[in-house]
């Protein structure tokens, strides 16, 4: 039984999320977060357009607000705007662009609207993108493209510092696959190495004690040519 409210609990915090993501828009929204406080249920809603998602005067999140408590039957919802501030590293808004990209220009500008978006997201300074694109493009039978630049960790630990995001693009050829996966350089790497001016300052010290002893060696050698004679033949002469 108890596992059965769980599941049932699980089920309804997801339709909560999935409806206020289509109703603030595709596109907009990143995530949709769900924290149980004594006063209520606080939703964090993360975006880059909290002024497209808040509205005049707060009029769309008062009616989200509105709609969660009578057809969810939430006690008090209390709705959170997280502003993200770099939208080119964050996964899940690249992938709806996408898919909005695919929606609006067609199938068959797939190449131009992936490269397009891998080129932004390097100049922003991502250390690593990768693009996959899956489904009837450009011809009828479905297939896989991938578009990558730069570092991305796939296995291991550290692979999970990489932000992936899917979003699904309806065009008129059938249904587009949209995968994402991004690598911001404000994570951490473990095995990555960087090198600052401290480390370059003791590598030239080293360096310059290494080189010493070689020069000593080239004054000793001219102090004993100098030490020489040479005669009218232009012999040295001890």
């Amino acid at each position: 039984m108890e596992e059965r409210k769980f599941v049932q609990f699980k089920k309804e915090e997801f339709s909560v999320k999935e409806y206020v993501k289509n109703s603030l828009g595709k596109g907009r929204i990143s995530s949709v977060k769900i924290e149980y406080t004594p006063v209520g249920e606080k939703i964090i809603v993360a975006t880059n357009k909290p002024g497209l998602v808040i509205g005049r005067r707060g009029e769309r999140i008062k009616e989200l607000t509105s709609v969660l408590k009578k057809r969810f039957k939430l006690e008090n919802p209390h709705i959170e705007i997280k502003e993200i501030v770099k939208p080119e590293f964050d996964a899940q808004l690249i992938a709806d662009e996408i898919a909005l990209a695919l929606e609006r220009l067609g199938s068959l500008k797939f190449k131009i609207v992936a490269y397009r978006m891998l080129q932004r997201i390097m100049d922003a300074g991502a250390l690593g993108v990768e693009i996959r694109l899956s489904g009837k493009l450009p011809s009828e039978r479905a297939k896989s493209w991938r578009f990558a630049s730069g570092y991305l960790k796939k296995i291991g630990d550290t692979a999970k510092i990489v932000d992936i995001a899917q979003a699904l693009g309806k065009t008129i050829g059938g249904i587009v696959g949209v995968k994402v996966s991004i690598l911001s350089p404000e994570k951490k790497i473990h095995d990555q190495i960087s090198i600052d001016k401290n480390i370059k300052e003791k590598i030239n010290r080293e360096l310059e004690e290494e080189k010493e002893p070689d020069e000593k060696k080239k004054t000793r050698k001219n102090q004993r040519l100098m030490k020489r004679r040479k005669n009218k033949n232009g012999y040295f002469k001890k």
